[in-house]
């Protein structure tokens, strides 16, 4: 039972929990104190009253809690540690969960966030944020969560841009060999960058019936934590895959094989740096990728596809195989996505599928390969590619 009292002035609502006398003060009329009362009566009958004691309890030790509880990949694991340690901990350490307010989240996404941040960013943060809120709320230490119905209007994710299978073997014939060979890889089989730098010899079977890649479930993808490299589970469960190839690739990965073998027999791994040094994303980019797209006039390269990231080899890859008309079913499992939709249940990949996929793959190589390198060898003065 609740009860009010006249306090100070004003009013205030008494009640007991668990044989402690609770009383919260501030109330200005008899009518808000009433109310109070009525919704604590109420809540406590549905079992849904939120111990006021426990919103005191300070975010940080609540994400401590919180953190602990929970099991993500290493990736992802960084990940949120280093938004709650970057943006939520310096805006919120110290606060009580009972104070952190609606209309003060959405002016420090809106006024701290948004000034230094993309809107892809602010909106990953403030989706932990409301995840670790949420949590609060589940476990009875807040009543509400404040990062819900927040009404802030994120601009649209951008159309990431695509390559043309020309585009892709001019860019290739503009690196090292190695490195050549892991963008034509990633572009006809829409495999992740972790994926492809961690991928080990012993996981290639070029010399089967049907010549594919593994993308094994426990070490199948290298990944940089805290600048360190390691080798760990792919992105999902669904990401642990078999990758089949077209028979040019066979060839090039076989070439590859050899060349590499001969100059270091021991290689564990099938994309290395200088000295078989695992890659790291930063450095493929600075050294190989961007030289490539920004062109240099000195050798007659001319930009190509400038805004591009590796990971939009995958967008290349999926687009070839919806021109392609390859079957849903067979693009989700190629590209390691999970299956959502009832269709993709009742429908299954079959070996006629995936041979006329893989026929669609090899004509593009075979119909472009010419094209694009004839773009660049013209005017390199040592052409590297592995199709040269």
């Amino acid at each position: 039972m609740a009860w009010i009292e006249g306090h100070r002035g004003g009013y205030r609502v008494r009640y007991r929990l668990n044989d402690t006398l609770l009383t919260e003060n501030g109330f200005t009329t008899k009518e808000a104190a009433e109310d109070r009362a009525a919704d604590i009566e109420s809540d406590q009958r549905r079992g849904r009253f939120v111990d006021p004691r426990l919103a005191q309890t300070p975010i940080d030790e609540w994400i401590r809690s919180w953190t602990a509880a929970h099991y993500v990949s290493g990736t992802t694991s960084a990940t949120y540690d280093s938004h709650i340690r970057n943006h939520i901990l310096p805006r919120w350490s110290g606060t009580p969960l009972g104070d952190i307010q609606r209309i003060a989240v959405k002016g420090w996404v809106n006024n701290q966030l948004r000034r230094t941040l993309a809107d892809k960013s602010c909106q990953d943060i403030l989706v932990l944020f409301s995840m670790i809120l949420g949590e609060a709320v589940d476990e009875g230490k807040i009543g509400a969560n404040p990062c819900r119905k927040l009404r802030i209007t994120f601009a649209e994710r951008p159309e990431r841009p695509h390559a043309t299978p020309a585009e892709v073997v001019a860019i290739s014939a503009r690196m090292a060999t190695a490195a050549g060979l892991m963008v034509i890889t990633a572009a006809y089989t829409g495999m992740r960058w972790g994926e492809l730098a961690g991928l080990q010899w012993t996981r290639v079977h070029l010399d089967e019936p049907d010549p594919h890649l593994t993308v094994d479930p426990k070490d199948g993808a290298l990944h940089e934590l805290r600048g360190r490299l390691e080798l760990g589970s792919p992105k999902s469960a669904a990401s642990a895959r078999t990758v089949h190839l077209p028979p040019f690739l066979v060839d090039l990965l076989a070439k590859h094989h050899d060349t590499q073998g001969n100059a270091r027999p021991e290689a564990k791994f099938v994309f290395t740096g200088a000295g078989g040094a695992l890659h790291r994303r930063n450095n493929f980019r600075r050294r190989f990728w961007q030289p490539a797209l920004v062109g240099n006039p000195e050798h007659g390269w001319k930009p190509i596809q400038t805004e591009m990231h590796f990971h939009d080899l995958r967008h290349t890859h999926e687009t070839w195989l919806v021109e392609d008309q390859v079957p849903r079913v067979l693009r989700l499992q190629r590209l390691g996505h999970k299956r959502k939709d009832i269709d993709d249940f009742y429908s299954h990949v079959t070996p006629t599928m995936r041979d006329r996929m893989l026929t669609g793959l090899q004509t593009r190589w075979t119909q472009s390969a010419g094209q694009g390198v004839a773009q660049e060898l013209d005017s390199a003065p040592e052409p590297t590619s592995v199709v040269a």
